[in-house]
């Protein structure tokens, strides 16, 4: 379990975005299982869309593949403040099932496919209550600040 004091040593952003609340399961050198809370008061909420809010799908992809990095970074025995960074570079094959709106909590899913010369590339998925939202696979690369 981490909570977000250990959270934000793992991943430099914050907010307005930091998109990982928790962590619940790691499982070193495999997977990660992280939460992230949907609220109203979001501030992308604002302008997606005022009478019908809905986070943005971008948004759903970053929360992914920051809890990809949490377990990169966690995996490697890495922090940002050790001079790592860990840049979303790409990613396959994403899908979107489902919006995501205010109230709910995205379980955020992430298992290492491969790792080589510093690229990672992770299998990842969101759910709401179960249900799918979005997958896809998820690439990143450990680079020097």
């Amino acid at each position: 379990m981490m909570y977000i004091d250990e959270i934000r040593e793992y991943l430099p952003h914050r907010y307005p975005f930091l998109l990982v609340d928790r962590v619940v399961e790691m499982d070193l050198g495999k997977s990660i299982v992280a939460y992230k809370n949907v609220t109203v008061n979001e501030e992308f909420f604002n302008g997606h869309f005022p009478d019908t809010p809905v986070m943005p799908g971008v948004l759903i992809i970053e929360a992914m593949a920051q809890a990809a990095g949490i377990l990169g970074f966690k995996t490697m025995d890495k922090k940002p403040s050790d001079g790592s960074i860990y840049y979303f570079v790409g990613s396959e094959k994403l899908r979107f099932k489902r919006p995501v709106v205010p109230g709910d909590q995205l379980r955020l899913e992430a298992t290492i496919m491969t790792e080589k010369r510093g690229i990672w590339k992770f299998d990842c998925k969101a759910t709401v209550e179960g249900e799918l939202v979005s997958s896809g696979i998820i690439i990143c690369a450990d680079r020097q600040k």
